[in-house]
């Protein structure tokens, strides 16, 4: 069993999928065996939990922050009035199919509809699970084609569905498409793979995907008991292999919305060299009302971190714009006024401090704009 445990391909082919399979790891109640029994009906999203995921479950409590991020919800049945199919507005800045191009410089490749895991308040669920298919090689190069006729775009991010869903091969290759472009500076990979199957993260893996720096990895994190030791193990070995991590973490209500929890992660995730980066207020995806708190508890927990703990600990606060807005951070109130002669500013002490400004620099400024503008 300890030698399958390590072994991510058994992972996968032991998903957990149906009542039966997770009777075995949990204790589920009355109302999880009626969310499960619809998910499987076709009724939303469909259910797939790793045995490591379901590992580091409460066998006993329906409130586990692990339990509720996978286990189907009768709430998921519940569509708010401010639900979205798309939530982030990406069928409309989709340029060909799985490519979305939204920033001048950067664009969003959706490889795969495949997750290890299909967590409950997913942004595309629209789209994920669907066949667990990966883009056609026709498709992959049409992609391509699009990228290599854009010389703007210097940044790829490779997202899903998870990439690292994709073997080692299949991965590698498209990798080495996208090195073969000039102008591709930088290549991202938007992962929850470290959390839901650490296993994935072998040395051949880390290997492989330290062929093609400048390479980064933006890993979904929710809570600090995701956290386990095959987790550091994996986040380890890609930070061995020179791979800068950047945590991405959901707000979460019942999960992770007190900045106790908020603290502890941000503590643990820079212990395992990853880069608290963004916090997001939850997208308005449909049936997932039950998990949006309100915007000011996201404020309320930058306001616990700044100045209380080192600012490498403390991630952006964003809001994905509905409708394809793209990304706005939203930081707590610390400029009280301002004028042409000083600011006046608060700290995280809620001392007020006065910045007297160089009025010949800010002049300069004034010219620099209009001489920009003709």
């Amino acid at each position: 069993m300890r030698r399958e445990w390590a072994n991510w391909f058994w992972h996968i082919r032991n998903r957990i999928q149906d009542i039966r399979s997770l009777e075995k790891w949990i204790h589920l109640s009355r109302e999880e065996r009626e969310a499960i029994h619809y998910a499987s009906t076709g009724l939303g999203l469909r259910m797939a939990i790793t045995p490591h995921f379901a590992s580091i479950m409460d066998k006993e409590n329906p409130q586990c922050p692990i339990r509720r991020q996978a286990i189907p919800s009768l709430e998921e049945l519940e569509e708010g009035e401010n639900d979205l199919n798309d939530p982030c507005g990406e069928e409309e800045d989709t340029v060909v199919p799985g490519l979305v191009h939204r920033y001048p410089d950067r664009v969003l490749f959706l490889m795969t509809d495949a997750c290890a895991m299909y967590c409950r308040h997913c942004t595309r669920k629209r789209m994920v699970g669907e066949k667990e298919e990966t883009l056609s090689a026709e498709k992959q190069e049409k992609i391509y084609q699009y990228i290599e006729a854009n010389s703007q775009i210097r940044d790829v991010l490779i997202s899903g569905g998870d990439p690292l869903m994709l073997s080692d091969g299949k991965l590698e290759e498209v990798l080495c498409r996208l090195r073969k472009i000039p102008h591709v500076e930088i290549i991202r990979i938007g992962s929850r793979i470290p959390v839901t199957l650490p296993q994935r993260i072998t040395k051949n893996l880390a290997k492989l995907l330290k062929r093609f720096h400048p390479l980064y990895m933006s890993i979904h994190f929710n809570h600090p008991v995701e956290i386990t030791e095959a987790t550091i193990q994996a986040c380890e070995r890609l930070a061995d292999a020179g791979i800068p991590m950047g945590s991405q973490t959901v707000l979460l209500k019942g999960i992770n919305d007190s900045p106790e929890v908020m603290k502890t992660l941000m503590h643990k995730l820079l212990m395992i060299r990853v880069k608290p980066y963004y916090i997001y207020q939850c997208d308005l995806a449909r049936g997932t009302e039950h998990f949006r708190t309100p915007v000011s508890m996201g404020i309320r927990i930058i306001e616990s971190l700044r100045g209380h703990t080192s600012g490498y600990a403390v991630p952006a606060f964003v809001i994905d714009a509905p409708g394809g807005g793209g990304k706005v951070p939203l930081n707590p109130e610390t400029i009280i006024s301002r004028t042409k002669k000083e600011f006046i500013i608060r700290n995280w002490k809620n001392e007020i401090f006065i910045y007297p400004q160089n009025r010949i620099a800010d002049d300069k400024l004034v010219k620099i704009h209009i001489k920009e503008r003709r």
